[in-house]
């Protein structure tokens, strides 16, 4: 087939305040959950569950110190103060999108505060500008697994309804300030991933209760909270910025079987059927029955109160956004199989398919796939706003970076996205993810590299911070300057 994408398709790349700004502590920003994601170097880096968490006593000692060495993401990568020279990177490359969050912190540094920080307003608005001045369409996440930790330390995150009302606020100040620069909005990132790392989705710390089913009904109230919170976001937006668009971002986890044996299909269904879950609330606008019968089985009291159900009806979102990575398998003799992991979910491993050195599967049809289901299922427009693959990337003696490995990984996801299109998907736009090096959400490293831009730093902060193009920075311009049209050309 002739590979096609269609007119005003929105090339672009994907990042997250949390990750690249640093500055954590300046211009009046108050601490976030993820100032308190500490560098494990000592964890192995597939063990995902021991790198996410982050206990009682793991804020306390967070909070006691200054230090950004263990604490990379207090640093990021300075785009706080590199953002103009790295927008003009990516308007190199011909992007047409950036997608990029709001540090809450920023604008409401406890996130109860009777007004917002207009230091922080000003910055987003001078980003915005900026991108515009290089023709770039922002798409910007609400909530990008920041949220203050005052609100996790003095409401115990989003398990009190109160925050629903502060996270309102935040997002109509948002929307105000910045209706006329940005058209593209979506609430919080992963919504999905409450359970993979309840701390930094939602800020519930689980030691805080007495046993895990607490703690998982706390999570299922936490997440209805955001839930409720994310339908208001699209009500106010629709009011406030006439013609914007809202979308939902979850993570897109495609489950296989391992076998045509039935027990096996079951099991992928049921992983398949809970990830759709999140999406069938933001985009049908209830609860699946299944989840409510979930609920009543294991007598779980979630508080949802009167005209939750009628806001989640009427408030449903315009678009779905998703990130994918990887694909995983399930079995019913999974105890045997050797294990694989990725972004916290661990399954069966696939003999089919190339493992990253993280652990990732590396799957370009099960993206197609994806496409095909979501679109088949909801009818509504898509977008892909995270997907890479993270790797060890050598500096050659000549300054060069040859991460052809990088190409060969987004030549052949472009791919099996232009063949979903030509089966019928409706697929707006696709955006990389860290299209900039950036410390990395799991890990918090900086050696597992993303971007098409290099960025001259180490696990602990050490270097430069000089930014450098790497091959697949003049490959990815020329898909965008040709539509895509390039990857006929090479094949």
């Amino acid at each position: 087939m002739t590979i096609q994408f269609p007119k005003g398709f929105l090339w672009g790349g994907a990042i997250a305040a949390n990750q690249c700004e640093g500055a954590w502590n300046l211009d009046g920003k108050g601490m976030s959950v993820a100032d308190v994601a500490s560098y494990k170097p000592h964890v192995d880096v597939k063990d995902y569950k021991s790198q996410w968490h982050t206990g009682p006593e793991d804020i306390k000692i967070a909070m006691e110190t200054q230090d950004d060495t263990y604490y990379p993401k207090r640093r990021g990568i300075d785009f706080y103060h590199h953002y103009k020279e790295d927008i003009a990177l990516f308007g190199e490359m011909g992007f047409k999108t950036l997608r990029v969050s709001i540090a809450w912190t920023r604008i409401f540094p406890n996130g109860d505060e009777a007004e917002p920080n207009e230091a922080g307003l000003a910055y987003y608005e001078d980003l915005f500008k900026t991108l515009r001045a290089h023709n770039i369409e922002p798409l910007v996440t609400l909530s990008h697994y920041e949220m203050p930790l005052y609100l996790v330390n003095e409401f115990d995150g989003w398990v009190s309804r109160e925050v629903v009302d502060m996270f309102v606020k935040f997002a109509k100040v948002c929307f105000d300030r910045y209706k006329d620069l940005v058209k593209y909005w979506l609430t919080f990132n992963e919504i999905d991933s409450v359970f993979r790392h309840p701390f930094t989705t939602v800020g519930v710390v689980e030691e805080k209760y007495e046993n895990k089913d607490k703690a998982e009904e706390a999570i299922y109230q936490a997440l209805h909270h955001q839930f409720v919170a994310s339908a208001l976001a699209v009500k106010y937006g629709h009011e406030i910025i006439p013609g914007s668009q809202i979308g939902c971002m979850v993570t897109k986890t495609l489950t296989y079987p391992e076998t045509c044996n039935p027990e096996d299909i079951y099991l992928a269904q049921k992983d398949n059927r809970m990830n759709f879950f999140y999406t069938d609330v933001q985009v049908l606008g209830e609860y699946p029955l299944f989840i409510k019968q979930y609920f009543k089985k294991r007598n779980f009291d979630i508080k949802m109160i009167e005209g939750d159900a009628e806001i989640l009806k009427l408030h449903t979102v315009d678009f779905i956004s998703f990130s994918y990575y990887m694909s995983m398998v399930q079995s019913i003799h999974a105890a045997q199989r050797e294990k694989v992991g990725g972004n916290l979910v661990t399954g069966v491993k696939n003999p089919y398919l190339p493992t990253s050195e993280w652990g990732w599967q590396v799957d370009p049809v099960g993206l197609r796939i994806s496409l095909i289901d979501l679109y088949d299922r909801y009818h509504k427009p898509l977008w892909i706003v995270e997907n890479g693959i993270g790797a060890y990337d050598k500096v050659e003696e000549d300054g060069s970076i040859q991460d052809d490995y990088r190409i060969e990984y987004f030549r052949n996801h472009f791919i099996e996205i232009a063949k979903a299109i030509d089966e019928g998907v409706e697929c707006m736009g696709y955006t990389s993810w860290a299209c900039i090096d950036i410390v990395s959400a799991s890990t918090s490293q900086m050696s597992k590299r993303y971007g098409f831009i290099y960025v001259d730093a180490d696990d602990l902060g050490n270097g430069t911070y000089e930014r450098k193009k790497k091959k697949s920075f003049d490959w990815y311009k020329k898909v965008i300057e040709t539509n895509g049209d390039y990857l006929n050309e090479e094949a």
